[in-house]
């Protein structure tokens, strides 16, 4: 005699068109639930968003500063140089703290700013208003170190709208720390912090709760 009992197994259960529906059924459900987790990206927080667009506007308005530097004149630039050193605080408040020479027989530096008020140190310039696709080389490093020596100055920043290149970074580091190089993406990044050029447009205060006010209201 045949055993009645039958298994409620799940093979037993795929001879129902019910049950093959609901599999189906489930089997979609997870696709849907993996594809969400996977497409979704974790947006970014308000902070994030300012601070990214900020970020870009900065990189923007650098990039123009440099395109007006170099279209000026060459004595624009060297003033332009002295102006921001008086606001990054060499000189003191003294209004001819710092000079722009520019002239022929300037023995190769082209402008001079007092370190201190007194003007007891000076520190001599030079400044090279090159486009994008010149660079400093290591013969110019030298010749302003010679420049130096001649004055017998102890310190120099040399300054360019472009950039130095390897061996001329070098070369500075082997006539020891006389010589400061400021290129360009560093000189407009000088000009935005000090307002050399530019001017706040727009001010943004952002608000945060003020914790220790509250601390006393649950006193």
């Amino acid at each position: 005699m045949d055993d009645p009992t039958i298994s409620l197994d799940a093979k037993y259960l795929e001879k129902f068109e019910e049950f093959q529906e609901f599999k189906l059924r489930g089997k979609g459900n997870d696709e849907e639930t993996v594809v969400q987790v996977e497409t979704e990206i974790p947006a970014n927080t308000p902070d994030e968003n300012l601070q990214s667009a900020h970020k870009k506007l900065d990189a923007a308005l650098a990039a123009n500063l440099l395109d007006y530097v170099r279209s000026a004149s060459p004595i624009f630039f060297e003033n332009l140089i002295v102006d921001l050193l008086i606001a990054m605080g060499y000189g003191g408040t003294s209004e001819d703290a710092g000079r722009a020479l520019g002239q022929s027989g300037d023995n190769g530096v082209d402008g001079v700013i007092d370190q201190d008020p007194l003007g007891v140190d000076q520190i001599y310039l030079q400044a090279k208003r090159y486009g994008p696709a010149n660079s400093v080389g290591p013969g110019d490093i030298r010749d302003f170190y010679g420049a130096l020596s001649i004055k017998k100055a102890t310190k120099g920043i040399f300054v360019t709208t472009s950039h130095f290149t390897g061996s001329a970074e070098q070369t500075a580091k082997d006539l020891g720390s006389r010589i400061v190089l400021i290129d360009g993406p560093q000189l407009a990044k000088l000009m935005i912090k000090y307002n050399i050029g530019c001017r706040d447009k727009d001010v943004l205060h952002i608000k945060q709760i003020d914790e220790g006010y509250f601390d006393e209201a649950a006193d």
